[in-house]
């Protein structure tokens, strides 16, 4: 493995535990571009806490669009993750206009507008976790498969809400509601209440339904997920993790803005080892 790839490799591990235990049942071939893609996850993911207001943020993204549409390679052998990316773009064909939605869903995180509809937040969703999970599903697969898209989204969907409960207490904390706004109304939640970490029946019927969604929306992936090419499993093992952080935030002592939302990494490890098993004999069975 590469310079480059071995740094993206640390900072996957380093930031992102789950995707990265998941990584390792990837083919060691096919590996490199899976941690080049989950690392640009990172990077892109943390460009907020970086500015200190929109315009250098979205000026970073726009150095993300340009240097991997080939606009701009100048000094890319310093940044080790864009060099890694650049490589595995090319290698593996990723279409640009799928990386092109997940950096344009991310210009949302720079502001702090509010989410206003249900609808906006699975948009966000299918283009941010889902996006991120299509480009891994690619880079295993060797090419975009149409039966891996749908059960991709709601996969997506699923992680990307269940990522955001668990960071309700860092957004509101900074202001930023990923809460729809016609959710807020339909329950009476204020916006103010959120910010101020204060804990209301309204809210906590909210975050249930919430929760009933992210379970809707697993319900609909594995609909498909026997569709969905071996190959293409490690791109979906972390999906594995969300009914284990969703047991947490039922609890009867839970509160959203208090409750470390947690689950040991050998439980993690567990998980995600149990659906590749898993995955593994749906094959087989297929077969």
């Amino acid at each position: 493995m590469s310079d480059v790839f071995a740094h993206c490799q640390a900072v996957v591990r380093r930031t992102d535990a789950d995707r990265f235990f998941a990584s390792l049942y990837a083919p060691a071939e096919r590996r490199q571009g899976i941690f080049a893609l989950y690392a640009f996850n990172t990077e892109i993911a943390r460009v907020r806490e970086l500015v200190t207001d929109p315009y250098p943020g979205e000026m970073r993204y726009q150095w993300w669009r340009d240097t991997l549409s080939g606009v701009c390679h100048g000094h890319v052998e310093a940044h080790p993750v864009a060099a890694a990316m650049i490589e595995t773009v090319r290698d593996h064909d990723l279409p640009l206009d799928l990386i092109d939605a997940v950096l344009e869903a991310r210009s949302f995180d720079l502001y702090d507008d509010p989410m206003e509809t249900m609808d906006e937040l699975e948009d966000y969703g299918r283009d941010t976790s889902a996006g991120i999970l299509r480009l891994a599903a690619h880079v295993l697969v060797g090419e975009a498969r149409s039966e891996i898209e749908t059960v991709a989204c709601h996969a997506g969907i699923a992680y990307a809400f269940t990522a955001l409960l668990r960071a309700l207490p860092f957004h509101s904390a900074r202001r930023q509601l990923y809460l729809p706004g016609d959710m807020l109304a339909d329950f009476g939640v204020e916006a103010e209440d959120v910010f101020a970490g204060k804990t209301t029946p309204e809210l906590m019927a909210l975050l249930a339904e919430l929760r009933d969604r992210v379970r809707q929306h697993l319900a609909e992936m594995r609909v498909g997920i026997g569709t969905v090419p071996l190959a293409a499993a490690p791109a979906f093992l972390p999906i594995a993790l969300v009914e284990s952080y969703l047991d947490v935030m039922e609890t009867p002592d839970y509160d959203p803005f208090r409750t470390l939302v947690h689950v040991p990494l050998w439980r993690r490890q567990w998980s995600i080892w149990q659906a590749a098993r898993r995955a593994r004999k749906g094959c087989r069975k297929a077969a």
